[in-house]
């Protein structure tokens, strides 16, 4: 079975499909209020048909992606992943992925909607190293569990991720198949990955919302990851963003050697600040259009990148993600958008 008949297969169960971080994908269910209610406090299941995989292998393969990326390769535990961003010279962000040491190879995740962009510049630093990179997304898909219960829920289908750290993959049998068990890296995240042959996930899909996740499509999952503080590459995280600007201090190892764009990044830290950052933004009315300004006074302060009404309480909540100078981040602090007012939150926002 192909991702797509998997797909078809949800279309025709009721899900309305849409473009999602470069794939076609379930936009919703039919209620994407109840939704993101799963992932808030229970369970939900979603399709990771977005998720790339690029399969890196060759005896170079480790040393050259230490080289290419801001997290630590090098030291990278078997079955361990870490996030990091690939970055110009001159320390600006080109694209973020996640890499995982899987013992023979390593193995990237990242946006179908950047995969090219960020396998074709993979490819070009490959100057005299022994390394190939395969593009194997049609060939291992995902599946996603996010919510506090997710961990439970998976227990209930017969699969056991209690144990997990972030960033940690398990290989299991289930179902007389092979799958593999992966904890989000990110520190705001609670979700699980199921990665899996494409002819399986049916029958893995079907086991989950048996035992309890709700099927959960892109528009729950975008409410849920501004709410969570959780940045996302061509939308909050931009060329023109320096990483500490971008707040994911996760992604960056300071004491691993030399990497593309080391130089900018260690001058940063050793300043011991950025001009600005990126923070929460709770408004009183509509939530605005991605890139209004952020006024302090009359004094331009920033940007919003994404922003959503997000369904808690009984009217919802305004909530937006966006650049903000590091003079007035200040929790609590009120600034105008677009004409309204606005305060200043730290992430996570409390919801």
């Amino acid at each position: 079975m192909t991702v797509a008949t998997f797909q078809d297969k949800l279309s025709a169960s009721g899900a309305q499909m849409g473009s999602y971080r470069g794939a076609e994908t379930p936009a919703s269910f039919g209620d994407p209020a109840g939704e993101f209610h799963a992932l808030r406090n229970g369970a939900g299941a979603f399709d990771m048909s977005w998720q790339a995989k690029l399969l890196i292998h060759g005896k170079d393969r480790t040393r050259w992606a230490n080289g290419m990326v801001t997290n630590n390769i090098r030291d990278l535990a078997p079955d361990r992943g870490l996030y990091s961003f690939i970055l110009t010279p001159q320390g600006r962000n080109q694209g973020d992925l996640v890499v995982y040491n899987r013992g023979d190879n390593l193995l990237g995740t990242t946006d179908r909607e950047q995969a090219d962009g960020v396998l074709a510049l993979l490819r070009r630093y490959i100057i005299m190293d022994k390394v190939e990179i395969e593009d194997i997304s049609e060939k291992l898909v995902s599946i996603g569990v996010g919510g506090p219960k997710a961990v439970e829920t998976l227990s209930r289908a017969g699969i056991d991720a209690a144990a997990l750290e972030p960033g940690q993959v398990v290989d299991t049998t289930w179902r007389d198949f092979p799958i593999s068990v992966v904890r989000n890296t990110h520190p705001n995240s609670d979700s699980h990955e199921i990665w899996l042959a494409p002819e399986s996930v049916d029958t893995l899909w079907q086991a989950l919302v048996n035992a309890g996740a709700q099927p959960v499509g892109s528009g729950a999952l975008e409410l849920y990851r501004i709410a969570r503080g959780i940045p996302r590459y061509g939308v909050d995280l931009r060329e023109r963003d320096l990483p500490q600007e971008t707040g994911q201090e996760h992604a960056l190892n300071f004491s691993k050697g030399c990497y593309i764009g080391q130089e900018i990044v260690e001058r940063i830290r050793s300043r011991g600040s950025v001009h600005r950052t990126l923070i929460g933004f709770e408004l009183q009315g509509d939530p605005p259009e991605r890139g209004a300004k952020v006024l302090a006074g009359d004094k331009e302060a920033g940007e919003i990148t994404s922003a959503a009404r997000v369904p808690v309480g009984d009217a919802g909540r305004s909530l937006a993600l966006g650049y903000l100078r590091r003079e007035f981040v200040t929790p609590g602090a009120t600034v105008k958008v677009a004409g309204q007012n606005a305060t200043v939150r730290e992430l996570p926002f409390e919801i």
